[in-house]
């Protein structure tokens, strides 16, 4: 379970803090992220946020288009908050938003820029601002996305005294770092309210800016990530009096049954309906579910299986692919950058999920590429050998050159995807199961 400790990450999965805020801010309704940063950085941040999460793309105000100080060479000396109060001042009279929240960078942060005094000069200012430290030497795209929800959620949403009984948040899943988030939300969003629920996912094209101002009245905070956020949501519970439950993105029938009736554990559901809306979407998916399995039987589509994605996903993936697809899943790595104490929560998570396969940490590219060789080598000629194959690699876009290698197919459902145009699709749920089934048989068929 263990990783390989190194100075350098070749071809890492994430990006700065920064790159994480950015990527959460832009996908917020009604709310603009401002980089008080070095020239360049929330223009280079865009090919990691907007094209390798499955080509989200940009959004208003987010990419290239996003807000910036722009600080240079002479701000290193003489401080660079005039430039931040410049732009602030800018975007006050030029950007429609219901929230400015000012994020910085490695540069600003060294020099030591008193960022929050320059925000407080605008307490009075037709749209708020806030402010949220998020340099890269403190943490990762997963750290960016917690201090922004903690700057929003736990510092500036008031405080409400009613709490609305049939209101949930969901929290955990990463914009573009996950890159089926939206989809995956969708699908959670859909089963719960069939179940009598209002939920605010913050991050999907029905939400508005008072999804988040109402976010205080929840009654609970469903947590998908067992390692990131949960700082947060501390924080949350204990500003706003909402309970959080942690728990893994459900993928396919036999995992959003069990999730649906734990949830009943935790907030209060109709038992009579909650056994109705499973019956029928179970019937519904195994309909469907069959018909595509009349084609894995016949064609002898069982593989050995190796999942190369980031926490939130690890779990969830290797558990569908043995109990719903029946692959035997050897490795599960798990690219994520994670101190002692994240991982062995991730680990506690992994067994007591049952969860198949071997834990692997490692965030190293080539590092991955050479133990996926080493564990699925191929057949060099010997007579007797004992090859665990065919192999599928279901992981991101990176996978491609080590499949090729050792000769097995790749599917990308983790980031970095490169190589298909997401939208829309998601893998969570009953739906997001039936996507799943239909990417990855897909693989083998595509040749035809």
């Amino acid at each position: 379970m263990g990783s390989t400790a190194k100075g350098i990450i070749e071809r890492p999965r994430t990006t700065c803090a920064q790159g994480g805020a950015l990527a959460t801010l832009a996908s917020l309704p009604e709310v603009i992220g401002i980089s008080h940063a070095a020239e360049g950085c929330s223009g280079n941040l865009t090919g990691s946020i907007g094209t390798c999460s499955g080509y989200n793309g940009e959004g208003y105000c987010g990419g290239t288009q996003t807000p910036s100080s722009a600080v240079r060479e002479k701000n290193v000396v003489f401080g660079g908050t005039d430039r931040l109060r410049q732009e602030l001042k800018s975007s006050q009279e030029l950007l429609e938003a219901k929230l400015f929240v000012v994020v910085t960078g490695c540069m600003t942060e060294i020099i030591g820029d008193d960022v929050q005094a320059v925000v407080d000069e605008f307490e009075d200012a037709a749209t708020p601002v806030i402010a949220v430290n998020t340099p890269s030497f403190e943490g990762d795209a997963y750290s960016g996305y917690e201090r922004v929800l903690t700057g929003i959620f736990n510092k500036y949403i008031p405080q409400s005294e009613e709490k609305d009984e049939k209101l949930v948040n969901i929290f955990g899943l990463v914009p573009n770092f996950d890159p089926n988030y939206r989809g995956d939300l969708e699908e959670i969003k859909r089963l719960l309210e069939s179940l009598g629920l209002k939920v605010n996912t913050f991050f999907t094209p029905d939400q508005t800016y008072q999804n988040i101002l109402d976010a205080s009245k929840a009654s609970l905070n469903i947590h998908f990530s067992r390692v990131w956020g949960l700082d947060f949501e501390k924080g949350f519970e204990q500003k706003h009096g909402t309970p959080f439950w942690t728990t893994d993105l459900p993928i396919g029938s036999v995992q959003t049954g069990a999730f649906l009736r734990e949830l009943a554990q935790h907030i209060e559901i109709d038992e009579e309906l909650l056994e109705s809306v499973i019956k029928k979407e179970e019937e519904r998916y195994y309909n469907y579910f069959i018909k595509t399995l009349d084609l894995v039987i016949n064609a002898q589509f069982f593989y050995y299986a190796a999942t190369v994605t980031n926490s939130n996903y690890a779990i969830p993936l290797a558990k569908f692919l043995k109990n719903e697809l029946g692959w035997k899943v050897d490795d599960v790595f798990v690219t994520d950058l994670l101190t002692k104490i994240k991982a062995k929560k991730l680990e506690d998570a992994f067994l007591q999920a049952g969860t198949p396969g071997e834990l692997i940490r490692e965030t190293d590219t080539k590092q991955i590429a050479w133990q996926l060789n080493k564990r699925h080598a191929r057949n060099q000629g010997q007579r007797y050998f004992d090859q665990h194959g065919p192999l599928f690699i279901v992981g991101s876009s990176l996978e491609k050159y080590a499949a090729q290698d050792i000769g097995a197919l790749t599917y990308a459902v983790s980031y970095p995807v490169v190589n298909r145009v997401i939208t829309q699709r998601g893998y969570s749920g009953y739906n997001g199961g039936l996507n799943l089934l239909a990417d990855l048989i897909s693989v083998p068929v595509s040749g035809r």
